[in-house]
C-alpha cells in the first residue's frame, strides 16, 4: 500500500438522493423495528420530514468514496486482500428520506503492521445546502504476504 495516500483528499461524489424505500429496505436488512424507519407519520410525529435512516445507512453513501480510494491507480490496494477492520459514525443530524447527500473522502491514516497495512478513511457527508450530516470513518486492513 502506498503510504503517500495519507492526507489525500478525493473529489466529492455525485449527489445521492435518499429514497424512502431505500431507507425501509436498509432498515429491514439490519432488523430495525423502529417505526421512524418505516412510517412517515411516526417520523413526522417525532419532528422529522420523512422516514429516518438507521445510523449505519451512511455506509451506502460512504461506499462511493471508498470506491474512489480502491480504484486509485497509485493506491496499491488489492481489494481481494481487504478486510473491514472498523467502522464509526459521527452525526450532526440523522439522515432522512429526501436528503441529497454528497461525500468527500480524506485518507486520515496509513499504517504498516508487519506484512499488513491499515488505511483509515473519513467520508464527510453533507446535504444539498452543504451542511454536515455525518462523518463515516472506516479502517480497512490490507493483508500482505505472509
Amino acid at each position: 500500500m502506498n503510504p503517500e495516500l495519507q492526507g489525500r483528499e478525493f473529489p466529492p461524489t455525485e449527489p445521492y438522493l435518499v429514497g424512502r424505500e431505500k431507507v425501509r429496505e436498509f432498515a429491514s436488512a439490519v432488523f430495525s423495528t423502529s417505526p421512524l424507519n418505516f412510517d412517515p407519520a411516526a417520523a413526522a410525529e417525532a419532528g422529522y420530514p420523512d422516514v429516518v435512516a438507521p445510523p449505519t445507512f451512511a455506509v451506502v453513501v460512504q461506499e462511493r468514496t471508498l470506491a474512489q480510494l480502491l480504484a486509485a491507480p497509485d493506491a496499491g490496494i488489492d481489494f481481494s486482500r481487504v478486510v473491514h477492520g472498523d467502522q464509526r459514525f459521527t452525526y450532526t443530524r440523522p439522515i432522512v428520506a429526501g436528503d441529497e447527500l454528497t461525500a468527500r473522502l480524506t485518507v486520515s491514516s496509513v499504517k504498516t503492521l508487519g506484512p499488513h497495512s491499515m488505511v483509515t478513511a473519513e467520508s464527510a457527508i453533507t446535504d444539498a445546502s452543504g451542511q454536515h450530516v455525518v462523518t463515516a470513518i472506516s479502517t480497512l486492513v490490507v493483508r500482505g504476504d505472509e
